[in-house]
């Protein structure tokens, strides 16, 4: 009797067992295929990377040579805060996740990495979980910096962000991994955008330190939640700061296999009514799916979700093969900025100069041209004489904060900005914007060498006589 209670006991116990690990294999979720993301991204491939040093060597002795004289003596970096440092020239393409709270930003990047459930996965959570501004690097090994670190490294391309003060520093966060894809591109992840909190409650100034990075993002994901759309003053906001950079932004409708259908559908409609907020006039094209490495949920539309997956990797993979090309045209567009800026104060010095009189009072006579430019022509002489884009002028307004902390006779005349050694600083960024950078460009195999341009193409204007160079 004793001998068949104890088998009946042990029989239990088996049937137990076998009862928990089934119960236990059923609450994990089934992992999907990542040969789509790997062939896409081209994970697997064994060929080496491809040697831009050279024309990086050339790319930066062109912007030192050619467009930072101009840069700094009309002091281009007060009226953007942008400054360029050799760290930025050399850095890999930046992908920037932006979006509300607990919409997949940090999942989506451990997806697109394969770290869940390993020890470098960031962490996340149906609240708000993410409150620095996490950038992810390749590194030999897993290695967190911290943003004091970053900041203080000149080599890399975070050293500007010292401006933004310590607080904001406590705030950043760097982490190393030894990951294939982070060779060749650097993830940087953000704060959730949380509509009833203040500015002020960050301690430093959030949309100050998103415009930085959205200035050198090569690719920007807008990401959204279907189940909480909320959008506030603080999403418009963000989206005000990415006029200019429609090119780069790819908005996200994440986790879409968590919706029926027609809520899908009603949702997706929702997006239409985001163009006016990103200064477009077609509605912007929307990725619908679920970025996180489970299976779909049933009875969801997965051909479809699995398709634009595969078109955003194929955009993520077009600006990593293409990170050379947008470095050269990102220095271009810089040149041709400061080009245009550095033409504008010549022309508010030559007005002041031509309407300065010996009893004059200089400080009124520049209230009055500073106050209306256009009583005085001068962004339309500029539009003139050198066909430059009425698009690319900067704001008026801009130039009367510029103007208030740099006085108008601290600085030089184009036309003596020249030397018998250096020659003029506008025909050397000139020739930077027409020859050199399209040459650059050409030579790292985009097919025929691009011929000069001409200034009826760039704006070029016209160019002061170098008094020190002979005939």
């Amino acid at each position: 009797m004793k001998r068949l209670n104890l088998l009946c006991c042990c029989v239990a116990s088996l049937l137990l067992l076998g009862t928990a690990e089934e119960v236990e294999d059923a609450s994990e979720p089934t992992k999907r295929d990542r040969s789509h993301l790997e062939n896409t991204l081209k994970l697997n491939e064994d060929k080496p990377a491809d040697d831009f040093s050279g024309v990086l060597q050339r790319l930066r002795k062109i912007y030192h040579a050619s467009i930072k004289p101009l840069e700094q003596s009309y002091r281009y970096n007060e009226l953007r805060q942008h400054e360029i440092t050799d760290g930025e020239i050399t850095s890999k393409p930046m992908v920037l996740f932006l979006g509300p709270w607990s919409v997949g930003k940090s999942s989506m990047i451990n997806y697109l990495l394969g770290l869940d459930d390993t020890p470098y996965q960031l962490y996340t959570g149906a609240g708000p979980t993410t409150s620095e501004f996490t950038v992810i690097m390749h590194g030999p090994k897993l290695k967190t910096i911290e943003g004091i670190v970053m900041a203080a490294d000149s080599a890399r391309s975070f050293s500007p962000l010292k401006k933004f003060g310590q607080n904001f520093l406590e705030k950043l966060i760097g982490i190393e991994l030894p990951h294939k894809l982070l060779e060749r591109v650097t993830f940087v992840d953000t704060p959730g955008i949380i509509e009833n909190r203040k500015q002020q409650e960050r301690g430093y100034p959030f949309n100050d330190v998103c415009q930085w990075f959205i200035d050198r993002a090569d690719l920007i994901f807008v990401v959204f939640d279907p189940t909480k759309l909320d959008v506030g003053l603080e999403l418009e906001m963000l989206f005000r700061q990415l006029k200019g950079r429609e090119s780069q932004i790819r908005i996200i409708l994440n986790k879409a296999d968590s919706l029926a259908t027609q809520e899908l559908m009603r949702v997706y409609g929702l997006f239409w009514s985001l163009a006016p907020l990103i200064n477009v006039t077609e509605p912007p094209r929307v990725y619908v799916s679920s970025f996180w490495p489970h299976e779909y949920h049933p009875d969801t539309h997965k051909d479809l979700f699995l398709k634009e997956e595969i078109s955003l990797l194929e955009d993520l993979n077009q600006v990593i093969e293409n990170r050379m090309e947008n470095k050269i045209a990102f220095i271009r567009q810089h040149a041709i900025r400061v080009r245009i800026h550095a033409l504008l104060v010549d022309r508010y010095l030559q007005t002041y100069k031509d309407k300065m009189t010996f009893f004059s009072d200089g400080e009124l006579v520049f209230r009055d041209i500073v106050e209306d430019p256009d009583k005085f022509f001068i962004f339309k002489s500029i539009l003139a004489k050198t066909n430059v884009s009425k698009f690319d002028l900067p704001q008026r307004e801009a130039y009367k904060d510029f103007f208030g902390i740099n006085p108008i006779t601290s600085f030089k005349l184009l036309s003596q900005q020249c030397s018998y050694m250096g020659g003029c600083y506008l025909e050397k960024i000139e020739k930077a914007i027409t020859r050199e950078l399209p040459d650059l460009l050409g030579s790292i195999g985009l097919g025929k060498k691009p011929n000069v341009l001409s200034c009826d193409v760039t704006g070029c204007g016209e160019t002061p006589k170098n008094r020190y160079k002979k005939p």
